[in-house]
């Protein structure tokens, strides 16, 4: 998972996994670790998550891990960046889940504000998960929109 935030997804992704599986969650933000750690300590799942501190772009390469799912919901800035980083780490029929990806409508806007980053990165990730032809994809509706992303 990429983007913690709260830890609540991560939780959720848990409690759904084996008892000796593993889901690791990056957050960038340090000011947070004490607050997850206390949500994830106090989970009768907490022993599935391993809570990463740091930048993702430069924590997950150093892994060498082969994923069965892969969750995006951090900057969206950079959300080109993470899907580069992590399609090639999946393992074959893995899904990739990226939240977020219908941002408020604001990915219709053809000419969005130049301040406004996260929308452009959103649209450039649309755009480029749209015409990747190594995978299958459908965003769906939900909310702020859910992309699925299954690796062919």
């Amino acid at each position: 998972e990429l983007g913690t935030f709260s830890g609540y997804s991560a939780l959720c992704m848990a409690e759904g996994l084996e008892d000796d599986a593993q889901l690791h969650t990056f957050e960038i933000f340090d000011e947070m670790e004490d607050f997850l750690r206390q949500w994830i300590d106090g989970s009768p799942y907490g022993h599935r998550v391993v809570l990463h501190i740091g930048d993702a772009l430069q924590l997950l390469p150093q892994m060498q891990e082969e994923w069965d799912l892969a969750f995006i919901d951090a900057d969206k800035r950079q959300y080109v960046e993470y899907y580069q980083l992590v399609l090639p780490q999946m393992k074959k029929g893995g899904l990739i889940v990226v939240d977020n990806t219908l941002w408020y409508g604001h990915v219709l806007d053809n000419h969005p504000r130049e301040s406004d980053l996260q929308t452009r990165g959103v649209q450039q990730f649309n755009d480029l998960v749209a015409k990747d032809e190594r995978v299958e994809k459908v965003i769906l509706p939900i909310r702020d929109g859910l992309t699925l992303i299954r690796v062919k």
